[in-house]
């Protein structure tokens, strides 16, 4: 397991990730914006489904990035099954980058952990939370911590 290297108070590690259109996302791209970065460990799994069909009514005042390992195709084939809008970014390879850079890459089971850090508009992660993988996340904990940041 990773100890976490992506710690509240630090800037957060910048990246460029192809979302389910292909398109790349570059999160320094949201400067001057609040950030709410979700790492998942795969589509169309149970919790996962039920986490990103939550975060499908998200209306904050943030943009909303998820991040798995699976590739833009499955996100594609999920967004589209699922009505998802927002972005889903493929950290397809190098495999878990980016999960790593965040200290949330499950080395033994090859995808993230459920890792949520909320990053204000200077780039500065100001709350995170990591959750074991069987353990979904609370959407209403996002909403707070976002309230919190001025």
């Amino acid at each position: 397991m990773n100890e976490r290297s992506a710690e509240v108070g630090a800037l957060a590690p910048d990246f460029e990730l192809q979302d389910q259109h292909g398109t790349p996302v570059k999160l320094s791209g949201f400067r001057g914006r609040k950030v709410v970065l979700v790492f998942y460990p795969l589509a169309f799994s149970g919790v996962c489904h039920g986490e990103l069909s939550a975060l499908r009514a998200f209306d904050a005042d943030a943009q909303l990035l998820t991040v798995s390992v699976d590739s833009l195709f499955t996100h594609r084939a999920w967004a589209d099954q699922e009505g998802y809008a927002f972005p889903l970014l493929s950290d397809f390879w190098p495999h878990g980058q980016v999960a790593r850079a965040y200290g949330v890459f499950d080395e033994t089971k090859g995808f993230a952990k459920r890792g949520t850090f909320v990053i204000d508009g200077a780039g500065v992660i100001r709350w995170s939370v990591v959750n074991p993988i069987g353990q979904a996340r609370d959407v209403a904990d996002y909403i707070k911590a976002l309230a919190d940041i001025s």
